[in-house]
């Protein structure tokens, strides 16, 4: 047995600075009333001991709001590009991956980054707890909570499209602690939150909170604390692929605290967040100079965002205006944003394989295609430490190594404007013993 001791740490509101201390699920500062703002954890510890690999992604505990350790974590790896990076013409790339690639050290079982952000939102919560937790997604961050909470025995309601349930695959059937309800086909991953928040106006409930949740947002940036540590210092620049630019939020606040750490460098990297064409909210509202995002009709955004092949970059109510959000992380580290279509990732995805060795998700080829459109303006230069957020791999390689693989089925399909109480009642019904 791994011994632990909960992390100490406050919360800081980052409209204005107030530090107050969390009163267990924390989401938001209750005593301020101005714009929306993020909260922030800010960690008694001030310098980073790694634990070790026994660890898995609590060797970053001392940054991670938890109180426990769950069974059964991995965490990101980070390794130095040759082949990629020679194709590419740069000196120093650097690949976070996330994902299955043994080889490499990498043995995340749900082949998704979205592991990291499950494994320290669930050891956030605290032992004994007895409401349900509520998660909404567009499939891999639903496919990580599932199988994290179904190792660990901690009720788990989902929320996802049913369009996207192709991407709630396991190696063996899930613990009956985890039950699925869908919003029907047609319908896309902001109706499966207007059923989740239906669902938490009770209190039998507990919303995950999202990128409001500081243990999400801590668990994300484990990948730029592993880049970090491995290369020796923050890197120049970071792409990753977004729906909802939590990652690259995190990114940025954990660049905050290796500054303040003291021993990795003084700079704070470029941002470069990469949207799928059609769908790219973020995208329009950066480029026009805008922290709101453009008025968009809400039949044209489900249309838009049911064409990206990248399905879990559909977010069509990002934290990208919220005051700590990924408006202000590009603009404080003299970032932008980059945009890549579905024919880039079927390329993408080929030249990370033929490169690389391994297979990658479409929205790491996305990302990889952001990275290369910056090289080719550039945006960054060859020289430059680079890293790339490979946010999921190695999902073809693991499926083949299996005997079966089992998908999760809906337990409820729900139309998404079905009344409140409706929601509940037939939600509470699923745990009902």
């Amino acid at each position: 047995m791994i011994e632990f001791k909960p992390t100490k740490y406050s919360l800081m509101n980052v409209a204005t600075g107030r530090v107050f201390e969390d009163a267990g699920w924390t989401l938001a500062d209750k005593e301020y009333s101005g714009a929306p703002s993020l909260v922030r954890a800010i960690y008694d510890k001030k310098q980073l001991e790694l634990r070790g690999e026994e660890y898995g992604i609590y060797t970053y505990a001392d940054w991670l709001p938890v109180r426990r350790i769950l069974k059964g974590s991995a965490r990101t790896i980070t390794y130095k590009s040759e082949k990629l990076a020679a194709e590419l013409g740069m000196d120093n790339l650097y690949i976070s991956f996330s994902g299955y690639w043994p080889e490499k050290g990498a043995y995340m079982r749900t082949c998704s980054f979205k592991e990291t952000e499950a494994y320290s939102v669930c050891g956030r919560l605290p032992e004994g707890n007895d409401r349900v937790l509520v998660v909404a997604s567009a499939g891999n961050t639903a496919r990580a909570f599932a199988q994290v909470c179904s190792d660990n025995n901690i009720p788990l309601l989902l929320f996802v499209p049913q369009d996207n349930i192709g991407a709630l695959w396991f190696e063996k059937p899930l613990n009956d602690c985890v039950k699925l309800i869908c919003a029907p086909q047609g319908c896309d991953y902001f109706d499966a939150i207007a059923l989740s928040q239906a669902a938490c106006s009770d209190p039998y409930f507990m919303d995950e909170g999202g990128a409001k949740n500081v243990a999400r947002r801590d668990g994300m940036s484990t990948t730029m604390l592993s880049a970090t540590t491995t290369i020796g210092r923050i890197p120049d620049a970071y792409f990753q692929a977004v729906g909802s630019g939590t990652g690259a939020i995190a990114a940025w606040e954990a660049n905050l605290r290796l500054i303040g750490d003291g021993r990795w460098g003084e700079h704070k990297m470029r941002l470069y967040p990469v949207q799928n064409i059609p769908f790219v909210p973020m995208y329009d509202a950066w480029k026009a100079g805008s922290r709101d995002l453009l008025p968009m009709d809400q039949e044209e955004a489900r249309i838009k965002a049911g064409e990206i092949d990248a399905k879990v970059l559909s977010n069509r109510k990002p934290p990208y205006s919220i005051i700590g959000g990924l408006f202000d992380a590009i603009k404080d580290t003299n970032g932008d944003m980059e945009i890549a279509n579905n024919s880039d990732i079927c390329a993408q995805s080929e030249l990370f394989l033929r490169t690389e060795g391994i297979d990658i998700h479409p929205a790491a080829a996305i990302a990889l295609s952001g990275m290369m459109k910056a090289l080719e303006s550039g945006k960054i230069r060859r020289d430059e430490v680079v890293m790339l957020n490979i946010t999921g791999g190695g999902e073809k390689r693991f499926k083949s190594e299996k005997s079966d693989i089992f998908y999760l089925k809906p337990d409820l399909v729900l139309k998404p404007d079905t009344d409140k109480e409706e929601v509940v009642t037939k939600a509470k019904s699923l745990f009902a013993k």
